[in-house]
């Protein structure tokens, strides 16, 4: 439903410009905007006016007019006076707010259509039916990007990303909680993944800029066709779980980039335990602190340099092929030697998306 701000906002405009007072209430006489206080003024019976078969009338010294949602009547106008210019202005709001009501009812239908191919809940049949209804484009190149705000209901964050995307046309946005959004994104032809990594990078800056807001991005395969819209939510919600569990200095992840930690994700819970017993004896050593495991990942990160990762821990070589060789002793694992470091990285990333899924449970 057409909101009170956006009425208001028309108001406000032809008042300013015509210098004639208008006021939108109800059909139960609430006022929903106005541009002159109403407090002392007497309308009459409204209800009267309502179930008349007029469609404006004269009442008081003031104009009132039906503005109607279909059939339906759906607000009374009044003009602040009951002259001929009065009347035409009138006709001119009324005419305004119907067609704003036609354009955000279109918008709802649009945005509900949207929800439900993302959920999956449209046979392929009504798929095409409603798309071409609605004048969606069936074919056109798309993306779908998710947006998790950090803290929920950030309603100011949640409103800038709209007036961010609410200008396209061909641009979906739609809320579907009070934490993650989900924009489906009308691409051109020359817009590769580059170019979705660049709206991304914008939606997570103007997010922190605008509304001090902290945001994770996450965005599915280029589509080409509408029934693939479902699909590429899919994958930018995987790739978001994905990011959480593996990469979580990244606040932006894409399904075309998430390496092995896409098939960790994918792998069955009993299989990851089975691995984890064979590496571990189940789960990690109570020895591999923060300070521990803060040193494999940097020693991982500088490609089993020890030098260098030596320089950037800040430690002496030695110290730092102690803690290697203390690690060797408590997990039976040489990560100085390729293997045997692959298996480590494995099993971290394997042990993160067990916490990851139990937390969940």
């Amino acid at each position: 439903m057409i909101s009170s701000q956006v009425i208001q906002k028309t108001l406000d405009e032809l008042r300013s410009i015509t210098r004639i007072d208008l006021c939108v209430m109800d059909v139960d006489g609430k006022v929903n905007s106005t541009t002159f206080p109403i407090e002392d003024e007497d309308f009459g019976d409204i209800s009267s006016f309502v179930e008349s078969m007029a469609d404006s009338q004269v009442i008081r010294g003031y104009h009132f007019f039906k503005i109607y949602d279909g059939q339906t009547v759906e607000f009374i106008l009044i003009a602040k006076g009951g002259n001929e210019d009065t009347y035409m202005i009138g006709r001119v709001a009324v005419s305004e707010i119907q067609n704003l009501i036609v354009a955000y009812k279109e918008r709802f239908d649009k945005s509900n259509f949207i929800q439900n191919l993302i959920l999956d809940n449209l046979l392929l049949v009504d798929v095409y039916n409603r798309a071409k209804k609605l004048h969606i484009p069936v074919e056109a190149k798309r993306v779908v990007i998710l947006v998790e705000i950090r803290n929920e209901k950030d309603q100011d964050a949640i409103e800038i990303l709209k007036n961010m995307f609410i200008s396209r046309s061909n641009d979906f946005i739609t809320a579907i909680d009070e934490k993650n959004i989900i924009i489906v994104r009308n691409l051109e032809e020359s817009d590769d993944y580059e170019s979705i990594e660049a709206i991304a990078r914008m939606i997570v800056d103007m997010l922190n800029s605008e509304a001090m807001a902290k945001a994770r991005v996450s965005y599915g395969n280029i589509i080409h066709e509408i029934k693939d819209v479902s699909r590429s939510y899919k994958e930018a919600k995987m790739a978001l779980d994905v990011g959480k569990i593996f990469y979580v200095e990244k606040n932006i992840v894409g399904y075309n980039n998430l390496g092995i930690g896409r098939l960790i994700y994918q792998l069955p819970m009993p299989l990851c335990e089975m691995f984890m017993k064979e590496v571990f004896g189940g789960k990690l050593p109570e020895s591999l602190d923060d300070e521990t495991l803060n040193t494999i990942n940097k020693f991982f990160d500088n490609n089993l340099n020890i030098s260098e990762t030596s320089r950037q821990l800040f430690l002496h070589r030695n110290t730092l092929v102690y803690r290697l060789e203390k690690i060797q002793k408590s997990t039976g694992l040489d990560i100085r030697v390729f293997d045997d470091a692959l298996t480590f990285k494995i099993a971290l990333m394997v042990s993160s998306y067990m916490d990851f899924m139990n937390n969940q449970d």
